[in-house]
């Protein structure tokens, strides 16, 4: 099967952010310094937050080595072992609430292979329509990166961590951190609890830290020092980040919004974001 006749294929699918899957995700993403999560019915659900929304409810058996569902449903069927979130960008127009009917069109947007410095790649680019019975919506793209598993760990390079921010936070990491919020995303991906399967077959040194949820706590930071909602997002991964270390959160900033990162505290950062006040 061609990877590339998926290009157009889409999906309608109906959920929601409960009050106690709000509670699972507060549970997961909060620190000393978070604001209170909201949990009641109705309350407006923070950016970010509709990522819960969706779980796929398939059985053990369809779902691959690694803990993801298998390809070829609604993902194309890309013969490359390792999968990777890489990043996205999102519009918000109006609030989404804890509770309410949600709505998501999701399409495969494009289908592309490259060559990098580890060798193949595949780039799968998915574009989601989200829209809240109570008149909120969000258009998001997401980039899923394929690459062939590796022999061993090779990390890519260290981008130095900004010299000045505006906000520099520590948030505590751990497996308990991490289960949580792989139990909360229902996400079996097993780089994010299982650490023998993350250094004999992934050979990550480390459990991994979500890329979701380092958006997450950007995010919230952002808008706890701002003051403000966003009208657009946008982040990527470039490094790494593991359960052994704290997670540190960086801000700037800018004429319109900020920029963000998280990083390690070896000196590196692990994502980057954007936040922009105005559409």
């Amino acid at each position: 099967m061609d990877p590339t006749d998926w290009i157009g294929k889409t999906e309608t699918r109906h959920g929601a952010v409960t009050p106690v899957l709000a509670g699972m995700l507060g549970g997961a993403l909060g620190h000393a310094a978070a604001s209170p999560m909201p949990m009641a019915p109705g309350a407006a659900l923070p950016p970010l937050w509709h990522w819960v929304a969706f779980p796929d409810f398939l059985p053990l058996s369809e779902l691959g080595q690694d803990g993801h569902p298998r390809l070829g449903r609604f993902l194309p069927p890309v013969p490359l072992a390792r999968r990777m979130w890489a990043g996205g960008r999102l519009r918000f127009d109006g609030a989404l609430h804890v509770g309410e009917d949600l709505k998501r069109r999701s399409e495969i947007l494009s289908v592309d292979e490259k060559e990098g410095g580890t060798g193949r790649m595949v780039f799968v680019r998915v574009g989601h329509d989200i829209a809240g019975a109570g008149g909120g919506r969000l258009t998001e793209e997401q980039d899923i990166v394929y690459l062939a598993m590796p022999d061993r760990f090779t990390p890519p390079r260290a981008i130095p961590l900004p010299e000045a921010p505006a906000f520099r936070e520590t948030v505590p990491m751990g497996p308990e951190r991490l289960f949580r919020f792989s139990a909360a995303t229902w996400n079996a991906h097993r780089i994010h609890y299982d650490l023998d399967y993350a250094q004999r077959v992934e050979k990550y040194p480390a459990l991994i830290v979500h890329g979701p949820m380092q958006a997450m706590l950007l995010m919230e930071a952002a808008m706890r020092h701002a003051g403000g909602v966003p009208a657009r997002f946008r982040f990527r991964g470039v490094h790494p980040m593991f359960h052994d270390a704290d997670l540190l959160l960086m801000g700037e900033a800018t004429a319109d919004g900020m920029t963000l990162c998280s990083g390690a505290p070896a000196g590196h950062q692990g994502m980057q974001a954007e936040i922009g006040w105005a559409a």
